[in-house]
């Protein structure tokens, strides 16, 4: 059995599989309620073989909405749309995963293909999305021509983590059995982890240990409120790829301080504190992240996820054999081909005539081979 294909356990949940589909914003949900497309868009995907399936990027409140369109848990009334999601993908044999945000300074932002822009005036008369105001640890604006976000006071900070925490309660009742806390990509967690977006002088800012205090708060206020049986990962940019920012480093401390805060898992992406340019040093190519989840894995002794630019089975594969990670997020591949997984198990070997698939597809492909190889035609 290739690597990739072996079972993987967190706490008392077991993955079939090491890929995990990472969240991708759809931007389709309207007050953060769930709805047909996100049940389609997810469940392709535990149909197409993936041991791991994460909701989007989903607000903890609503003024934490990156743009209009993204999901939200800020309300109870926003379970009951994703609760047949989770249904779906754990019949289908993956675990349902989702991931908790917020935006901070890169709220009250367009929809990309809208621009990426700050929501306008054009917004709310065109399309009904009127903005709202943003808040950061910090009153530094996240680029040029964007609002100065209003600095967080302490009661912002401790509204923020128990809203981390009550909406990991409506996580539950949906049914999903994996939180991932968005602490990466210059969101709000972000924001408080790097010293290029902190710059504060009170407990919450300063030096490395009161600027990863609020990630490491919400880690504990999630846990009260979680299952002691479920895992809770974050995703952090292992690097801010900047002078003055985060480094590997760094980031394997926060990893050990997060661990210490119930923790299980971490998903080292990197980049995204500097503005929507990427940094001149991020050198992009195939698994280029790879290295951070391994030191972070090896360095805080706790189990890592690779993401970014992985599509090969092979080196997907090497991946896990090596102990580099022990998961592999895919995202964009899987866009494209929301069948990978099972393409990759054949590929690998660990799959023969379509076993691995949804029987009511594998027997009809089943049938399309034996018929061509009858024919000669394969």
């Amino acid at each position: 059995m290739p690597s990739l294909f072996s079972p993987f356990d967190l706490r008392s949940v077991s993955f079939k599989n090491r890929i995990a589909v990472s969240p991708m914003s759809q931007y389709r949900a309207k007050e953060g309620v769930a709805n047909d497309w996100h049940l389609v868009h997810l469940g392709r995907f535990a149909m197409g073989g993936a041991g791991l399936v994460y909701a989007e990027a989903t607000a903890v409140t609503r003024d934490g909405r990156r743009t209009p369109g993204d999901l939200g848990l800020w309300d109870d009334d926003q379970i009951a749309p994703l609760k047949p999601i989770a249904d779906f993908i754990t019949r289908e044999g993956a675990v349902p995963g989702i991931q908790l945000s917020h935006a901070g300074r890169k709220a009250s932002e367009r929809r990309p293909w809208h621009g990426e822009t700050p929501l306008d005036d054009e917004d709310a008369t065109q399309r009904d999305e009127a903005g709202w105001p943003t808040m950061a640890p910090s009153p530094l604006p996240y680029a040029e021509g964007w609002p100065t976000p209003r600095e967080m006071t302490e009661a912002d900070i401790e509204d923020i983590i128990a809203a981390f925490g009550a909406a990991a309660r409506r996580v539950q009742a949906a049914g999903f059995k994996m939180i991932e806390v968005y602490a990466a990509h210059g969101f709000l967690v972000h924001q408080f982890l790097s010293p290029i977006t902190n710059q504060r002088s009170d407990h919450w800012g300063g030096s490395a240990q009161n600027r990863a205090r609020f990630a490491v708060e919400i880690a504990r206020e999630i846990r009260r409120n979680w299952p002691e049986d479920y895992p809770l990962a974050f995703r952090l940019s292992a690097s801010d790829w900047v002078d003055g920012g985060l480094t590997v480093e760094d980031t394997v401390d926060i990893a050990k301080a997060l661990k210490a805060g119930g923790v299980d898992m971490i998903d080292c992406s990197s980049g995204g504190i500097g503005g929507k340019d990427r940094p001149q040093r991020m050198t992009i190519e195939h698994g280029f992240q790879v290295p951070f989840a391994s030191q972070v894995r090896s360095g805080a002794d706790m189990p890592t996820m690779a993401v970014g630019f992985l599509w090969d089975p092979k080196v997907c594969d090497a991946v896990i054999q090596q102990g580099d990670a022990d998961m592999i997020a895919v995202a964009r591949e899987l866009l494209d081909d929301p069948n990978w997984p099972l393409r990759s198990a054949a590929a690998l070997g660990a799959d023969q005539n379509h076993a691995l698939w949804p029987v009511e597809a594998g027997w009809w492909l089943m049938k399309r081979n034996r018929l061509l190889s009858k024919l000669g035609l394969r």
